[in-house]
């Protein structure tokens, strides 16, 4: 039973009070940050990829079915971060209520999510600058040995994580105006080049996926229930959510945040509701004009919306749209970095990572080790594992981080039903069960070898802990 030990929800409390952390956050900061890691490849690359191979034009609608799931996930998050705000986010929900067990495996899975995720995007954005400025695709394109211009992007990034996080506030706000802008100028432009005759069949046909590929590439759901894989039609669309879900994970980044803002129980609700709510406008906004601007057979799914523009003509919106891309991954990859450090911060403070990993630097106040070391292993991955090998283990990350914080809330209900609770999830416990469930299904979505990896990375992590977190945890000198 030891390893359902709980941590007091008192003892969080206060150790967030006394944190060597500063605390400059408002709730348009928490806004900035949500938008800045979630705007990102579902605009530039996910909407186009998944009408042209999922869904056509209902990428619309798939947008709009992922963020009702988000949403869900998202009030959870809301009700224990303004209950709870501690830099631990999931991890220290699931500390407080299910126990040091069930908090290190999603504190693990965190540390995947935002990790692997940080390798993705800057793979992404080593691309995508030297498609801008014609850099030599042998140090920056995807198919580089060794991808320079990864390694350089989170360097530098680890620069301004760890000088404080009111300059890493300060650029990702910077960055999230400009990716704004270009989102405006997306939409506002290319309504007038929408076509009627584009999104007619709104939901096209369905038909069978022609059989090939190793049955580890083919999603557990179609396995589970004998399914056969069709694209487009309903099927089809209800897949294409269940990828471009991967599009709103970002939000829960900003829970980790609650020990730096100054008033946590009003504004982590605003800064987690108010991010997702304005992504989910533009992420709708956005597809609907894609897939009305360009047949979704004929869609680029290297450059969707550049090249939707350069179709009618316009290719200074393309190339605007590339600077856009570059700098909305920017800030993708600085809250990542962000949230890594925080993560880190509250494991170690605990005990279950060593203890100097969970203290923060004396000048700066931000939780500069983990950031440092965070950086490193990432920068290694980044610079030699291709994107393919990476993406879908990010999604299973946070799919399963959300299961347990919709989980912990009709707990920590039950257990501390005293606890004052500043915002609060209508129809509890019936809409966290739904999200829970949901984020199970869109689980089910993803490929048996995601699965599989996912298994591997979690015994990696239960080793760690049987071997040291255990021995260390902060529960054993209470």
């Amino acid at each position: 039973m030891s390893l359902l030990r709980t941590l007091p929800v008192e003892h969080v409390l206060e150790r967030g009070k006394n944190a060597n952390l500063r605390r400059t956050l408002r709730g348009r900061d928490l806004v900035g940050f949500g938008v800045g890691i979630i705007i990102g490849t579902g605009i530039f690359t996910l909407a186009g990829v998944e009408a042209k191979e999922h869904a056509g034009p209902a990428v619309t609608l798939s947008f709009i079915i992922g963020a009702v799931v988000a949403a869900l996930a998202a009030l959870c998050y809301a009700e224990l971060a303004s209950s709870v705000p501690t830099a631990g986010s999931a991890y220290t929900y699931a500390f407080a209520t299910l126990g040091e067990l069930f908090a290190w495996i999603i504190g693990w899975d965190l540390l995947l999510e935002f990790g692997l995720g940080l390798a993705v995007v800057s793979r992404s954005w080593s691309s995508y600058l030297a498609n801008l400025f014609g850099l030599p695709q042998v140090l920056f394109g995807e198919t580089a040995p060794v991808n320079i211009g990864a390694v350089l992007i989170i360097g530098v990034l680890t620069v301004v994580a760890v000088l404080g996080i009111r300059q890493s506030s300060r650029l990702t706000n910077a960055l999230v105006l400009i990716k704004l802008a270009v989102c405006v100028l997306i939409i506002g432009v290319g309504i007038f080049f929408v076509d009627a005759a584009n999104l007619t069949p709104f939901v096209p046909p369905a038909v069978p996926v022609p059989e090939g590929g190793s049955v580890l590439e083919q999603p557990v759901v179609e396995g589970v229930f004998g399914l056969e894989a069709t694209a487009y039609g309903i099927g089809g669309m209800l897949t294409a959510a269940a990828v471009v879900f991967f599009a709103y994970t970002g939000f829960e980044a900003l829970a980790n945040l609650g020990e730096e803002t100054r008033r946590p129980e009003r504004d982590m609700t605003i800064g987690l509701l108010g991010a997702l709510g304005l992504c989910a406008v533009l992420y709708i906004a956005v597809s609907f004009v894609l897939t009305g601007m360009v047949p979704y057979a004929q869609i680029d799914p290297g450059a969707p919306l550049a090249g939707a523009f350069n179709t009618v003509g316009l290719p200074w919106v393309g190339a605007l749209i590339s600077i856009g891309a570059v700098t909305g991954l920017t800030s993708v990859m600085m809250v990542e970095l962000v949230t890594i450090g925080r993560i880190g911060f509250a494991m170690g403070r605990d005990g279950l990572l060593p203890a100097p990993i969970g203290t923060a630097h004396p000048r700066f106040h931000t939780p500069h080790r983990m950031t440092i070391i965070g950086a490193v292993v990432i920068a290694v991955i980044a610079a030699t594992t291709p994107i393919s090998e990476l993406a879908d283990m990010v999604s299973i990350g946070a799919l399963s981080a959300m299961i347990i914080v919709a989980i912990a809330v009709p707990v920590l209900r039950r257990t501390r039903p005293d606890l004052e609770r500043p915002f609060r999830v209508p129809l509890s416990p019936v809409l966290p069960a739904i999200a829970a469930v949901a984020c199970f299904y869109l689980m089910l979505n993803l490929d048996l070898l995601s699965w599989l990896r996912f298994a591997v990375w979690l015994a990696i992590g239960l080793v760690i802990y049987l071997a040291y977190g255990k021995r260390h945890s902060v529960l054993n000198h209470a």
